[in-house]
């Protein structure tokens, strides 16, 4: 039976790892809608070669160039968020949601509105407004399956028990690429040295927040939306391999991790084909050529990234989703070299302590045009960089 797919974010990273994966099964997935922010020629190439129905820049100056390279096709052309979320709405089977940022919040809540199964690749989203997320998948009877590899892992470790049952979930961290580093070092990295990821191959703004280990931070507030143990029972643990994706451990001291090459086709391929399997041509891990695997503790006064992320937890309401917020615009400023490295962690901190707004809900704003966050805490966070983003340490 042939699957109908929708990709949001389809000329990304993710969005290509999927496509991959969707070659190597031919004749078994049909693609309802393929978005991409501005590169028009990628989206029209790829909407042609999987016969899309409809293809989406969600930059609305790259309509009229992507509609010129779809003439002569079946394959509507739009652009802009309306356009995002009415492909959103069409209710393909399953639908990878990864857009980056928060602007993939109101597409995703969209797909989950149709009651279908979203792939949840875009932590940012869950990050802002993860009750909200949580709750709209419930009210429609939806299905979330998370693609980070972590929360990935840890949703294949769980089939072998109940949450009830789980006594600790332990998140890895690969460390990132100055895991080693003293402060005094990473005062001068540079955007080439933070997006040069040791083990994976992702896009700029996630290879930032590896760095800085915001991503972990991230991915701690995603953990504890999917997967209700108790935030005190979410742990992060440094390794540096990237072998083990996650672990979970259950009330009897037995302890479930899953393991896998640093490829994110894996835990793709895992929501792509749920609840079956899917063969894949991804290299298989061979524990004998890595040799050893290593462990550390996180070192939070180098990485403060994680207790922040932890603390905005506690403190609730919108907190964590000006924390996203913030942390959008100060790694968009790093890369556009207007702020150093360790910048990124004392933007978002300023902005948490001079800012509470109430926590998002389909009741306090719209869920469409810009993102939810960046209407609360957009605006404060652009006042950092553009005013006095040279921080004093």
């Amino acid at each position: 039976m042939t699957k109908s797919v929708s990709i949001f974010g389809a000329t990304g990273s993710v969005g290509q790892s999927t496509l991959n994966l969707i070659r190597q099964h031919p004749g078994q997935y049909e693609i309802v809608a393929l978005t991409a922010n501005g590169n028009a020629a990628q989206l029209a190439a790829l909407a042609r070669e999987f016969s899309a129905q409809v293809a989406v820049v969600a930059d609305d100056s790259a309509y009229a160039e992507l509609k010129q390279l779809l003439a002569g096709t079946s394959i509507e052309a739009a652009s802009g968020s309306d356009a995002l979320n009415a492909a959103a709405a069409l209710g393909a089977d399953w639908t990878m949601a990864a857009i980056v940022g928060c602007a993939g919040l109101p597409p995703t809540l969209a797909a989950l509105r149709c009651g279908k199964t979203v792939a949840l690749a875009n932590k940012e989203a869950l990050v802002s407004a993860g009750a909200l997320m949580m709750t709209e998948a419930r009210k429609a009877g939806a299905t979330l399956l998370p693609v980070d590899s972590e929360h990935n892992a840890i949703f294949q470790a769980l089939q072998g028990g109940r949450i009830d049952q789980v006594r600790k979930i332990t998140l890895t961290a690969s460390g990132g690429p100055f895991r080693t580093w003293t402060r005094e070092q990473m005062a001068s990295v540079t955007p080439e040295q933070a997006v040069a990821h040791p083990n994976w191959d992702m896009g700029a703004k996630i290879s930032v927040d590896s760095a800085t280990m915001m991503n972990k931070g991230l991915e701690l507030i995603e953990a504890h939306h999917l997967f209700p143990v108790g935030l005190e029972n979410i742990e992060i643990l440094v390794h540096p391999q990237s072998v083990i994706h996650s672990m979970v451990e259950y009330h009897d001291c037995s302890t479930l991790a899953q393991l896998g090459s640093p490829d994110m086709r894996i835990p793709i391929a895992n929501t792509l084909a749920w609840p079956e399997r899917m063969t894949t041509n991804c290299e298989p891990l061979n524990l004998a050529e890595i040799g050893k695997l290593e462990f550390e503790r996180p070192d939070e006064h180098r990485f403060p990234a994680t207790s922040i992320a932890r603390a905005a937890i506690v403190a609730g309401g919108a907190k964590p989703a000006m924390l996203n917020a913030a942390n959008e615009v100060a790694v968009a400023a790093f890369l556009g070299r207007a702020v150093q490295f360790l910048d990124i962690t004392e933007i978002v901190t300023r902005l948490l302590d001079s800012y509470s707004p109430p926590e998002p809900s389909a009741r306090n704003g719209p869920l469409s045009g810009r993102p939810l966050v960046r209407r609360q805490g957009g605006n404060l966070c652009h006042w950092l960089w553009q005013g006095n983003c040279r921080m004093d340490r």
